[in-house]
């Protein structure tokens, strides 16, 4: 069974009704992204990076996965289909993906403010005083811009024996996430859905330009009904 490996950004999410980190105007929500997305500002004002999130995690429960997301369950028939996202939301998986790597952290779990490890599934309110077995303060299982990423290496390793490439709903301007297509074989043919498409259409690229919910359905049933 051929590996397809999916790379999905904003773009696939926002189409829910899930706001992105690059609004117009900079914000997110009226607030500025370090003020809650950075180590800096968890230690500044923590009240603050626990409510926004706990907003994020409400919003989610009011939204669902959109065409996008059910198409690429559909791979699954006949492909060995691994997702990897930059977003923090379940939409994959409550769309019956069962391989999704999520490269900056779950917004339904929690993790420990110390080294210990521990992450805990979380799906209501986060506070201050919600301690990890440990007695140490919780904090949201999310990446912060200056974190490391800990899946790189495991997402570097699936593109690399990738055999098809499908890029959807990304600008593909944040790092390291971006540098991800650069692990694919040039002779993996690719597949790029986005409004806004970055990349130019080559022998082995095929641009869609489309959002999510069209394009990823158009490449998913070029997949299932022809032979590659």
């Amino acid at each position: 069974m051929k590996k397809v490996v999916v790379l999905t950004g904003a773009g696939i999410s926002a189409e829910s009704g899930i706001s992105t980190f690059r609004d117009s105007n900079g914000l997110w929500e009226n607030h500025d992204i370090m003020e809650v997305a950075s180590p800096e500002g968890w230690n500044q004002n923590p009240q603050l990076v626990l409510d926004f999130y706990n907003k994020r995690r409400q919003q989610l429960k009011e939204v669902k996965p959109n065409a996008a997301h059910f198409a690429l369950k559909e791979l699954e028939a006949q492909y060995d289909v691994h997702i990897i996202t930059q977003n923090v939301d379940d939409l994959h998986e409550r769309a019956g993906s069962s391989k999704v790597l999520h490269l900056h952290g779950e917004l339904l779990k929690a993790r420990s403010t110390d080294d210990s490890g521990v992450i805990l599934e979380w799906k209501e309110d986060l506070n201050l005083g919600d301690l990890c077995p440990n007695q140490q303060q919780l904090r949201p299982h999310i990446v912060w811009f200056g974190e490391d990423v800990p899946e790189m290496e495991p997402a570097m390793e699936f593109v690399s024996e990738a055999d098809l490439l499908l890029v959807v709903g990304t600008s593909l301007q944040v790092y390291p996430a971006a540098g991800l297509l650069h692990y694919a074989s040039p002779q993996t043919p690719t597949w790029y859905v986005d409004p806004q498409p970055v990349l130019i259409e080559n022998k082995r690229l095929t641009v869609i330009a489309e959002k999510a919910s069209i394009g990823v359905p158009q490449v998913v049933s070029q997949l299932l009904y022809n032979d590659f």
